[in-house]
């Protein structure tokens, strides 16, 4: 068995395009869930507005690139409003079925024979991405990870990414090691902080991704850090702690002056518009807009990303993709390794085409158990879980 490339391809994954799309995603469905306590299934329609934004505009209305971005927070403000206006005055599950009722609706009408004119039906949209391929700066080559093998310019890159990544997982977990009588809290930082850093570097010396992907996982992994800094200073400032307290008790605040309803509209459409975003990148990166990748399956994998590293936490919603993919990346990996040595698990794993269904119940039962002793995630608060279902 080559734990070598069950490592590879897992840090692949940890870092991947899917991980940073779905951290993206995952940021906005926190502003919706984690801090306002709206039930949101429907993320993965905002995440269609933005991919159908980037292609109808660029493929049919044959205007410059750029305005598609533009076309895509406007689709994600009026499907805001056209999801919140009748259903904000709903409800925990109430408002978890309407939302995810009006997600499918949007899926299907892209996808319709009707309006395939449009949209490009069940085949999508392609060849839209040109102007954004033009501005890859890498050459269509391998790129190793390791700041070992990588060019003087890269390996200081890598060394400041893996860096400012140490810092903040060190920071997540200063407080889990702090209770140990070991560490105090600065200790657990640095503790935590440095192991990080030497596991990272230790887990990239094969890896390599191609120059588009990387240009896909850097373009990503920015705008992902900006859209987290303006999302954690936003829930610091007195707009977020409104959210907070109607996700605590609205009728708190409403006996306060404040509208719910406003704030509550405010919240779901920023949410989405984040959102947007992270169905532009997925779009860009394969090169085409397709209905199905929007499907409602996507919404429950971002809430399941989200609730793994820990809602009402920023850096939660991004380092709880990163695991998730990384994750089934590794057990995808790791079953295809016993696989093709020979190996079988009884009932479970007779062939490599098994592997797929097999993972995904193997990383289900590790939800299920994380659900059950720690339900607020890896690194969340379980304070920050209540949720008003009156």
């Amino acid at each position: 068995m080559s734990w070598s490339s069950i490592f590879d391809n897992t840090f692949s994954a940890f870092f991947g395009v899917d991980a940073m799309v779905y951290a993206i995603a995952a940021i906005g469905l926190n502003v919706q869930f984690g801090y306002t306590g709206l039930l949101n299934f429907g993320q993965a329609g905002f995440m269609a507005c933005g991919a159908y934004g980037l292609g109808m505009t660029a493929h049919y209305f044959q205007v410059s690139f750029w305005w598609g971005i533009v076309f895509g927070l406007v689709f994600a403000v009026i499907l805001g409003l056209i999801m919140g206006v009748p259903t904000l005055r709903l409800r925990a599950d109430y408002l978890a079925i309407v939302t995810i009722a009006v997600a499918e609706v949007i899926r299907l009408v892209v996808r319709s024979v009707t309006f395939k004119k449009y949209f490009g039906g069940s085949d999508g949209i392609n060849q839209f991405s040109v102007p954004y391929r033009k501005l890859n700066p890498y050459v269509e080559s391998d790129y190793p990870m390791s700041i070992f093998k990588a060019s003087t310019i890269q390996a200081i890159l890598l060394v400041i990414a893996f860096a400012l990544m140490s810092l903040v997982l060190g920071s997540m977990m200063r407080k889990r090691l702090a209770k140990t009588e070991i560490f105090n809290e600065t200790t657990a930082w640095i503790a935590g902080g440095v192991g990080t850093f030497l596991v990272l570097v230790l887990v990239s010396t094969k890896v390599t991704y191609k120059g588009y992907s990387l240009w896909s996982i850097t373009t990503g992994w920015v705008l992902t850090a900006v859209l987290a800094t303006f999302v954690w200073a936003l829930m610091r400032s007195p707009w977020g702690r409104v959210l907070k307290g109607i996700r605590e008790d609205e009728d708190a605040v409403r006996s306060l002056g404040k509208s719910v309803y406003s704030y509550k509209m405010q919240a779901l459409i920023l949410g989405g518009v984040i959102a947007t975003f992270a169905g532009m990148m997925l779009s860009l990166d394969r090169g085409s807009v397709q209905p199905d990748n929007y499907s409602r399956d996507v919404t429950f994998y971002v809430l399941t990303a989200l609730v793994l590293g820990g809602v009402a936490k920023v850096s939660g919603s991004i380092v709880g993709p990163m695991l998730f993919w990384g994750l089934l990346a590794f057990v995808d990996s790791f079953l295809n390794e016993l696989v093709s040595n020979g190996h079988k698990i009884p009932i479970l794993v007779q062939s490599p085409n098994q592997v797929g269904p097999v993972r995904l119940m193997v990383v289900g039962i590790l939800l299920i158990l994380l659900m059950v002793y720690r339900p607020q995630g890896l690194f969340g608060n379980r304070k920050e879980m209540a949720l008003d279902g009156r």
